[in-house]
């Protein structure tokens, strides 16, 4: 079956082409975010190499900043620097997608409980319903990263709402091979993004009635048990095999000159 994924890849300088960076904010953080961008959406590919020097040259900044930023996406398991050698793509490791997934489930049915019973009504929904009304749009408009962003943004809420935004980022921090096997799953076909908009309605309806229990039970109706989630991999063996095709792609070699002065 066809991904639609391109045959060749660019290199970061031409993907970069197209980053706008604002003044006044973290360069290495804009980095950060937009390389993230890039290896979630499988445009830098398991394996790929980044190179400080390229990336420097394509946005006519020094190294320093791009460094930081590859130190920070080691951190979260998107890259590997290898000392004197470079930094790579880090693989799609389906270990590390399954733990994620049950990192997930924990932490937010822990979350949406919070939220139904600590926030006030008016707050709970001027919070969720509009995230809800924005993705619809986009499904409606086939903006799919608009799409993904908004699903984001609402499950967010759902620690904003609980008092405790900082559990968010430890959740982010666990999602590399979540976000990026989610989207070659869109690129397979299996999408649900219907069946989403409907459930976080049923999310959001339990968490204003103040309803713990029943936000729990929509939470894991909408995000799937463990096993769900190793019975749909198992379902899907070409979505397998091309995740093993990906892992083993040899990445591209450095010429002696940028080995030189990296």
């Amino acid at each position: 079956m066809t991904t639609h994924l391109p045959d060749t890849e660019n290199s970061v300088s031409e993907l970069l082409k197209e980053a706008k960076f604002e003044e006044g904010i973290g360069l290495s953080h804009q980095i950060v975010i937009e390389l993230s961008r890039l290896i979630e959406t499988i445009k830098l590919r398991p394996g790929a190499l980044i190179s400080e020097n390229e990336i420097a040259e394509a946005l006519n900044i020094s190294k320093t900043p791009v460094r930081e930023a590859l130190i920070k996406l080691e951190e979260i398991n998107f890259v590997k620097i290898v000392p004197r050698v470079g930094s790579y793509v880090s693989k799609i490791n389906i270990d590390n997608y399954l733990e994620a997934c049950f990192v997930r489930i924990s932490l937010e049915s822990g979350a949406v409980r919070a939220a139904a019973r600590q926030a006030g009504v008016s707050t709970k929904e001027s919070l969720l319903y509009p995230l809800i009304e924005q993705q619809q749009q986009a499904l409606e408009d086939q903006e799919h990263e608009a799409f993904y962003q908004l699903d984001q943004a609402f499950h967010k809420a759902f620690f904003q709402l609980a008092d405790v935004p900082g559990v968010w980022s430890t959740i982010k921090r666990s999602q590399t091979d979540v976000n990026r096997i989610r989207h070659l799953k869109r690129k397979f076909g299996i999408s649900r993004a219907a069946q989403v908009i409907q459930e976080h309605q049923n999310i959001a309806s339990e968490i204003c009635a103040g309803n713990a229990a029943g936000a729990e039970r929509a939470l894991v109706q909408h995000i799937g048990s463990l096993d769900k989630e190793i019975n749909t991999l198992s379902a899907n063996p070409d979505l397998m095999t091309f995740i093993d095709t990906l892992n083993a792609a040899q990445p591209r070699r450095r010429n002696r000159q940028e080995k030189t002065s990296q």
